[in-house]
């Protein structure tokens, strides 16, 4: 199989690895803007480097993965579906909702396969999770708890074109609470401070966040965020059913330390940044991918999925500025 791959920056660069170490990947054709990226991954992947996206759909690829800046990824994906190539996106579909819903239109009637970015659900833990509300064990659901912390504030330049901390950070944990519980968010209601980082709130944004999600069956998600959690990157989810409870992220190597005397939990070096905590998520969900463009499986985080996690991020954006219960309806209509 040969696959295209379009951006090489911090994400980039890792798909690249990650890509060349798949089996069934037998080449890459990469790019990026800044030349010296694509031919560095060229030298240590044994890739081939070319000049543009147009280029590498030129290069008999089998399918693409867009790794580029968010502003470009609308475009990007059109001109590879445009092509009939399978494409996986990283998130998010575009900067804005209303982007992202014309490409949405654009390509709903293609017939090619799409998959967005959303490595949580490639993750081991919160899979077993999915299976354990499947199947029942945990009875009806009352309580959903999803946190995402990182370990320090991203750069100015990255927040100023974010779009803020729910679109940008919390969307995972709206995503995930979506394909875990099998459920769709109702109304949100979400608060945020700021307790560092000036740049954070001259840009309008917050740097600590909560907020409350009501499923469409009544149950609770509770999801809190940070830009700042010195002793690591914290990710997490609690689901609390009337016949048990379960946890994603309790283990040896969670960046939390316990003053309970007599415990050693947990006693691993606290996970440091996003792709530690997800090295086997992010190579199982290309592998999906290579799934994908081989025919043996539809797209397992579709344009629409994306777009439904993107539809609370907005929703809690507006319920941070304007101080109050924001239906999701209100913003889809908007």
């Amino acid at each position: 199989m040969r696959i295209g791959l379009l951006g090489l920056g911090r994400i980039g660069a890792l798909h690249a690895e990650t890509l060349a170490g798949l089996d069934i990947v037998e080449s890459l054709v990469v790019t990026d803007p800044f030349t010296g990226a694509a031919e560095a991954a060229a030298q240590k992947f044994g890739a081939e480097a070319v000049d543009s996206p147009e280029a590498v759909l030129a290069a008999g690829v089998d399918g693409v993965v867009i790794a580029a800046a968010t502003d470009a990824h609308p475009s990007l994906i059109l001109a590879v579906v445009a092509a009939g190539v399978p494409v996986f996106c990283e998130k998010p579909v575009a900067r804005t909702m209303r982007e992202g819903v014309d490409v949405a239109r654009a390509v709903r009637d293609s017939g090619v396969e799409i998959q967005i970015g959303y490595n949580r659900r490639f993750d081991a833990g919160f899979a077993a999770a999915r299976a354990a509300v499947v199947s029942g064990e945990l009875g009806p659901l009352h309580t959903v708890r999803s946190t995402t912390l990182d370990p320090e504030p991203p750069p100015p330049a990255y927040v100023a074109v974010s779009g803020g901390i729910f679109r940008d950070c919390s969307v995972h944990d709206f995503d995930i609470i979506r394909w875990v519980t099998g459920r769709e968010v109702t109304e949100v209601y979400a608060t945020g401070g700021n307790r560092g980082a000036d740049h954070i709130a001259a840009a309008g944004d917050a740097d600590t966040t909560a907020a409350i999600l009501t499923l469409d069956d009544g149950t609770l998600a509770v999801v809190s965020n940070s830009r700042h959690n010195a002793r690591g990157y914290d990710v997490r989810m609690e689901l609390h059913g009337f016949h048990d409870s379960i946890a994603v992220g309790l283990e040896d190597r969670l960046p939390l330390r316990s003053v309970e005397p007599g415990t050693t939990f947990p006693a691993g070096k606290p996970r440091s940044s996003f792709m530690d905590r997800f090295t086997a998520a992010y190579r199982a969900e290309l592998a999906a991918f290579t799934e994908v463009v081989a025919g043996r499986r539809p797209s397992p985080c579709t344009v629409a999925d994306a777009l439904e996690a993107g539809w609370i991020a907005e929703a809690c954006t507006l319920s941070l500025h304007r101080h109050r219960t924001v239906q999701i309806g209100e913003v889809r209509s908007s």
